[in-house]
């Protein structure tokens, strides 16, 4: 009988700490930019330090053989291609609203 307490004991130890260790493997999961990392992001701030150091200002120009290192570039050009682009069509703007004859 105590044979018995002694493995219902352990089995309770065991489904009581396997929640706890799942929630710490969730909590520990690492983002980039909204991005999942697999392991320490370093992909990802590879491929946004690069499309930095170059100008990308459009996720259509990120390539690479690494998601993590593609998804990093498109961050970075989703980041700054959008207000180059408003930048331009508010210039756009200004300029017609000086043709325009009121």
């Amino acid at each position: 009988m105590t044979k018995f307490i002694r493995i219902g004991a352990a089995v309770c130890a065991i489904l009581l700490v396997l929640p706890l260790v799942a929630i710490g493997e969730a909590a520990a999961q690492q983002y980039f930019n909204g991005d999942i990392c697999t392991d320490d992001c370093s992909g990802h701030q590879a491929g946004y330090d690069w499309a930095e150091q170059n100008g990308i200002d459009d996720p259509d120009d990120c390539g690479g053989n690494s998601q993590s290192f593609i998804e990093g570039c498109e961050s970075y050009a989703e980041e700054n291609g959008s207000s180059a682009d408003e930048d331009s069509y508010y210039e756009d703007i200004d300029e017609d609203a000086q043709e325009a004859d009121f």
